[in-house]
């Protein structure tokens, strides 16, 4: 048999799996490869690999999903071997045969296999020959009332793109045409397919490891129930709360999925649990999945190790895989807004810093001083705890999520947290509609929010006039950001201008009179205003702040007492941006100036992009002159591999249309106007 000794290897990918490959890589001695786009020349992946090749270009249909310029840097950098990550081009066999090709070696499964499972109507019939349980398909031509709710799914690629629910027949035939739209433009393929959607099903999984010698493992099981636009955010090993027999039955439906097609190295058999606790299968990823360290953890293992192991063509260590040993948790730390529809967001990202501990883990794509752009996914890491049993595994990554400092643009972390702390999830009750019921109140601020942002508030105006009266050798960075988890980044922009006296006339603003700052909270809006003085002491002191004493302050740490218990406040500051961080949490705040500045007012009915992103559509007939009703999606922007819609704000007239399809725009920009029609108004379509 074959055996191939991997000494370079290519990573056809980007971000944090590549960096996660890299790792396992220097681990062995093996040389690695980075591809990169022009946006992410400066990107971490790019840092950490010992080598690297442009693909000239940013969007991804000109950079990393080239499988031509992906083997030809390999062969130009001198590699021997190529793993495709997770994405792109992870599952496209054409890109597999060509690495094949090329005398290189291919870190994935058998071409062969890749195309069986790569449209999931093929897929199905092939599990159905295989004896795996399966949802009956629905043919939307047919469907009837009695067939409702239906999924529309993309029958190639993933990630939820050309996905639906359909609850009701009418809108069937526009939402099968928004799908296969979607599921073209995604994955080159715009074959749609059909099948009952399970109310509050389970997402469970299976890790299979296959090599080249008839060994097949089945790994325990994942849940991944906790998805947003069906995509995962929290993940975990083993799957709560199936007995011993369904374990069993899942375990040996993936292995027999894996022998059906001839499968070798590292996959996945997904499968939908109903609520009776019957399993369907859903699809085999035949690559690397997000959440595989939450499998490394019970197992011990190191999946990626074993895939260049497999490639290799040596066989897996033992005929079945090693004991598993207590509960992994994994969260995925997105940049966007889950309160405003999970807007994907961009920018810098001043910092990144998780606590480190025995059970905590981060794998990460992006480090401190980088810049999250609009090209790609939004998630910036992956958060794992590992513990003895369930509830220790979270309460550990609900306390490290909480603890860490994400400085930059809004992220979900506070979610995570509210979501691993919600009664729900610790008592595992688990299902694909958790945040469709939870979403209000895992976004909503808690009980004591307000005044943990109040004090946040007052020691950012605190620190702020220390820093104001501090001798300027210099922009410094706030303190705290290390290495370890903050890569080396631009400084932090200088310190804004603090309570220095100010002359009016014959009126001034003295340091030793009350001060007063304003702040609004990020991502709420929500406004506080904060008051201080400074005695001839030198260190501000908070004013008609009952209870509040001042401990210590400096530019980037105040300590107060608070009715008699001392707390800590980090406090960075950004240009206008104030990030304070505490042992109860973080927050972002936005300082304020005095006065509003008039410019900054939109015209009401203005549509403006919410994101930067391309447009890639308009509504049917959209135009100047025409009429809109509240809340009709009039533009669709692709902004980091998802599709939203820009809503019209009223019903009216579209007065002015600057949204052209193809066009990037970014945050912010006017797509159009919307002129809203007076109450008590006929509709124009009505006297016509």
């Amino acid at each position: 048999m074959r055996r191939d000794v991997i000494t370079t290897l290519l990573v056809a990918n980007r971000g944090e799996i590549a960096c996660r490959i890299f790792r396992t890589c220097r681990d062995l001695g093996i040389t690695t490869v980075a591809v990169h786009s022009d946006a992410d020349a400066g990107a971490l992946h790019v840092r950490t690999a010992d080598l690297a090749v442009r693909l000239p270009g940013s969007a991804p249909a000109d950079t990393y999903l080239r499988g031509d310029l992906v083997v030809s840097a390999a062969l130009a950098a001198g590699a021997d071997a190529v793993h495709p990550g997770y994405g792109f081009l992870s599952e496209n066999a054409a890109f597999a045969a060509a690495v094949r090709d090329a005398g290189l070696v291919w870190v994935g499964p058998p071409v062969k296999a890749i195309e069986l499972m790569a449209s999931k109507t093929r897929a199905k019939e092939l599990m159905a020959g295989a004896g795996v349980p399966l949802l009956d398909p629905v043919d939307p031509s047919a469907a009837t009332p009695g067939d409702l709710p239906l999924l529309l799914k993309a029958a190639s690629g993933g990630g939820g793109r050309g996905m639906r629910i359909v609850r009701e027949l009418d809108s069937l035939s526009a939402e099968l045409l928004a799908a296969t739209a979607e599921a073209a433009s995604a994955f080159g393929d715009g074959e749609v397919f059909a099948e009952p959607y399970v109310e509050r099903g389970r997402h469970v999984e299976v890790q299979v490891m296959a090599d080249d010698h008839d060994t097949v493992w089945a790994l325990g099981t994942r849940d991944c129930s906790l998805q947003r636009r069906h995509q995962k955010v929290i993940e975990e090993a083993p799957a709560p709360g199936l007995d011993e027999a369904l374990r069993t039955r899942l375990h040996e439906a993936a292995v027999a999925a894996a022998r059906a097609v001839g499968y070798r190295g590292a996959g996945t058999v997904e499968f939908l649990l109903s609520a009776d606790g019957r399993p369907y299968f859903l699809e085999m990823n035949t690559r690397l999945q997000v959440e595989h360290p939450v499998t490394e953890a019970v197992f011990g293992v190191d999946l990626v190790a074993l895939q260049l192991r497999v490639a290799e063509g040596r066989p897996l260590p033992a005929p079945g895989p090693p004991p598993s040993s207590g509960h992994a948790v994994e969260a995925r730390l997105y940049a966007e807004d889950p309160a405003r529809d999970w807007q994907p967001q961009t920018g810098v990202l001043h910092a990144l810093e998780v606590p480190r501990g025995p059970g905590l883990r981060l794998d990460n794509g992006y480090a401190g001083g980088d810049t999250i752009g609009v090209h790609y996914d939004p998630m910036l890491a992956k958060v794992i705890a590992h513990a003895p049993t369930r509830p220790e595994a979270v309460r550990l990554l609900a306390r490290a999520l909480e603890r860490a400092r994400v400085h930059g643009p809004v992220t979900n972390r506070d979610l995570l947290v509210r979501s691993l702390r919600h009664p729900d999830f610790a008592a595992a009750r688990l299902d694909t509609g958790f945040y469709d019921r939870h979403l209000a109140d895992v976004t909503a601020p808690g009980a004591g929010a307000p005044a943990l942002t109040a004090t946040a508030a007052l020691a950012a105006a605190l620190a702020d006039a220390v820093r104001a009266t501090a001798p300027r050798t210099g922009t410094t960075a706030p303190t705290g950001l290390t290495a370890t988890t903050a890569s080396p980044g631009p400084a932090a922009p200088g310190p804004a201008p603090g309570p220095v006296p100010v002359r009016f006339g014959a009126w001034r603003n003295l340091p030793s009179q009350p001060q007063v700052k304003r702040y609004r909270s990020e991502p709420d809006g929500a406004e506080y205003e904060v008051a201080y003085r400074t005695p001839r002491t030198g260190t501000p002191e908070p004013y008609e702040a009952p209870g509040v004493r001042v401990v210590s302050a400096a530019p980037h740490h105040v300590t107060l007492d608070i009715d008699g218990v001392t707390r800590n406040f980090a406090v960075a500051r950004y240009g206008d941006r104030v990030h304070v961080d505490t042992a109860q949490g973080s927050r972002t705040l936005t300082a304020l100036p005095r006065f509003t500045d008039p410019a900054t007012q939109t015209e009401p009915g203005s549509l403006l992009a919410p994101m930067p992103g391309t447009v890639v559509r308009l509504a049917e007939g959209l135009a100047a002159g025409a009429t809109v009703a509240a809340g009709q999606p009039l533009v669709w922007l692709e902004a980091m591999k998802m599709e939203h819609r820009v809503l019209a704000p009223a019903s009216g007239t579209l007065t002015a249309l600057h949204a052209v399809p193809g066009h990037q725009v970014e945050v912010g920009a006017l797509l159009a106007v919307v002129q809203e029609r007076a109450v008590g108004a006929p509709d124009p379509e009505e006297t016509a």
